[in-house]
């Protein structure tokens, strides 16, 4: 479980920076490999050094410039929800998966547990800035009613599989960030709305779909997110219309 959120980790960061168009390859075709030395070995180096702390620092500043108000939306209601669970604690006992919550007919439990973090203030120190980095570069590809059914739709699947059995008791919305995540990835890959790459520069991305089976083989809800994601993005990328704005020229 830990090399996949390794793997998960790793690849994200670096899938965040691809969809930048900062990142991609030189306009225009090219008759023959790109020589290192040239615009063409730059961009391709620039691609497969993605990932670092400045550089997701750097796109995500671009996505937040473009003012993602449908995830500074999702985040402000994670916030005061964040804030609600410690002034009322029994707050997070009221929304959290629990155990028999459908055959009691608690269904509304799948998407209520998006609204608590039930680790306490460590998962929420992991949850709400992973939800604003991921979801501005997401909404900045995917658009923001896309971004929101992406969310939606993965984080509450993954509740409702857990509540099956695989993890009936807890909460949170790292599931939903997976979701975006995936989406992301997926949405690189195919080179919808962002640089196009060859696929032996971003081959490395199939790893995310591939963990996120991975935890699903190991029951694990973030599995659930990751795939769901993955085939979220799959059938809504052909439609996306947005992507980073490109930097001013100096």
């Amino acid at each position: 479980m830990y090399a996949s959120a390794a793997v998960v980790i790793g690849v994200g960061l670096r899938a965040l920076v691809l969809v930048s168009p900062t990142n991609g390859p030189t306009n225009g075709p090219t008759n023959g490999p790109a020589s290192d030395s040239g615009a063409g070995g730059a961009a391709a180096g620039r691609a497969a050094n993605a990932g670092g702390p400045g550089d997701v620092l750097a796109v995500v500043r671009a996505a937040l410039a473009r003012r993602p108000w449908a995830t500074l939306a999702l985040f402000a209601v994670m916030a005061v929800m964040a804030v609600v669970q410690y002034a009322v604690p029994s707050v997070v006992e009221d929304l959290m998966r629990r155990p028999d919550a459908l055959s009691d007919g608690q269904w509304w439990r799948a998407v209520t547990a998006l609204l608590v973090q039930s680790s306490g203030i460590m998962q929420i120190a992991i949850n709400l800035p992973a939800l604003l980095v991921v979801g501005a570069v997401a909404e900045a590809v995917l658009g923001w009613w896309r971004t929101l059914a992406v969310f939606l739709v993965g984080g509450v699947l993954a509740h409702v599989v857990s509540l099956t059995g695989w993890s009936p008791r807890g909460g949170g919305d790292s599931v939903a960030v997976c979701a975006l995540l995936g989406a992301v990835a997926v949405t690189c890959l195919l080179g919808a709305n962002t640089p196009r790459r060859p696929f032996k520069e971003i081959w490395y991305l199939l790893l995310i779909p591939a963990a996120g089976t991975l935890l699903c083989l190991m029951r694990n809800n973030h599995g659930i997110g990751l795939v769901a994601g993955c085939l979220l993005g799959l059938a809504l990328t052909p439609r996306t219309r947005h992507r980073l704005a490109e930097p001013a020229a100096a």
